[in-house]
């Protein structure tokens, strides 16, 4: 049975606004800008743009008052009166405080180590989400991963360690690209998906539970995590960035500069809005899809985003080719369909290569996106599977 235009255009619109995620966080560190010092530099303010990622997740708990209030509308019109669909919104709301404290902290260390490497690795090397999800999930949560789950944990490994090297050996530009950088830039990035993935297990622990709705999950996390952020971001303009310091006063960030470039350079709004919406939207699209189809369907657009923003890169000359990374690309999309159980072990059991009994019932696909849309399609999974209060899985009939 075929896709229907609906279930089309969600996916497009969710690979769209996904990779404008990415590609409009990079358009903004590429762009030169007169600073408060009165040198043209590049927009490297990662806290600050990790600030409007959050209002982007905000705008989520608007759009869901918003179809909250129409699908009340719609109901008031109909002669007769139907049962409520809507999902209740009393539910404990500091559970989402420490999932939105690991999501701080992921996103803005992402975006930092996003200033210092290629946006087509930043997209890739998050899939590195799923090794420690595995291995913190039977650490902490006591769920045991079948052995094609470790496989693909070990192919995933494989795949991260050649787009790593590929990263290396592409031509390195004057100033801009340095292999230091590079090779912290990608650090950076693998280390944050260690905290994106507490953040999944601490969801699993303390969120799934209960009947959240997913897009106010994600406007919850937007709150609490921009109320984090702006706090940090406070003594973040005083504290010796060392390295990290990119701006003219030589801290970990300085919000008046930031400021300062929008101003002598108004184009800077385009990327910064667009991260902004593209991150409501992608969500909007994200959990549609969940609902409308399934997680899996979700991990494999994402990856198809991932796709997406290398070509762009390499379309625009953000960085040159290297034969390496399109084979880690392979490699970490192989590791992900072993991990998910989608194409390769289901064709594998049609033929009768394995057994039919090797089926992951109690196994959640893992979206190696941003921590919130990951949440919210957990979230949407789960509501359609059953989850009890001890976060396992329940069998809805």
């Amino acid at each position: 049975m075929g896709w229907t235009k609906k279930q089309i255009l969600l996916a497009l619109m969710m690979v769209v606004t996904g990779s404008i995620n990415t590609l409009s966080t990079k358009w903004a560190d590429e762009i030169d800008a007169e600073n408060s010092a009165g040198e043209v530099t590049k927009f490297v303010h990662p806290y600050f743009q990790t600030e409007g990622m959050f209002i982007g997740e905000i705008l989520c708990m608007l759009a869901f008052y918003i179809m909250r209030c129409m699908e009340r509308r719609k109901r008031r019109e109909q002669v007769e009166m139907s049962p409520s669909t809507t999902q209740s919104t009393k539910f404990p709301k500091y559970i989402f405080l420490l999932p939105a404290l690991c999501d701080t902290l992921a996103t803005s260390t992402m975006y930092l180590g996003l200033t210092l490497t290629y946006a087509s690795s930043f997209q890739m090397l998050r899939g590195a989400v799923i090794v420690f999800t595995g291995l913190l999930s039977v650490a902490f949560l006591g769920r045991k991963i079948k052995w094609f789950q470790w496989l693909g944990i070990l192919i995933i490994i494989v795949g991260l360690v050649i787009v790593g090297v590929s990263d290396i050996l592409v031509p390195t530009g004057e100033g801009d690209y340095t292999t230091n950088k590079i090779i912290t830039g990608d650090l950076l990035i693998i280390a944050a998906q260690v905290i994106t993935a507490s953040q999944m297990v601490l969801e699993e622990k303390f969120v799934l539970g209960h009947d959240v709705p997913p897009l106010l999950a994600v406007g919850w996390e937007g709150v609490f995590g921009f109320t984090i952020m702006t706090i940090l971001i406070i003594p973040f303009n005083f504290i010796d960035g060392g390295v990290f310091a990119q701006n003219p006063s030589g801290t970990l960030e300085d919000i008046p500069d930031a400021f300062y470039q929008i101003g002598t350079t108004p184009l800077l709004l385009v990327p910064i809005l667009g991260n902004i919406f593209s991150i409501a939207f992608f969500n909007f699209a994200g959990v549609s899809v969940t609902k409308e189809l399934s997680a899996t369907t979700r991990m494999v657009l994402d990856s198809v985003r991932t796709l997406v923003v290398w070509i762009f890169s390499l379309i625009i000359t953000w960085q040159e080719f290297q034969y390496l990374q399109p084979v880690g690309f392979v490699v970490l999309i192989l590791g992900m369909m072993l991990y998910n159980d989608i194409i390769i072990l289901p064709f594998c059991r049609s033929r009768g290569w394995i057994s039919q009994t090797e089926t992951p019932d109690d196994t959640e696909p893992v979206i190696a996106a941003s921590s919130s849309s990951a949440s919210s399609a957990r979230i949407v999974e789960a509501d359609k599977r059953g989850i009890d209060n001890q976060g396992s899985t329940v069998e809805v009939m």
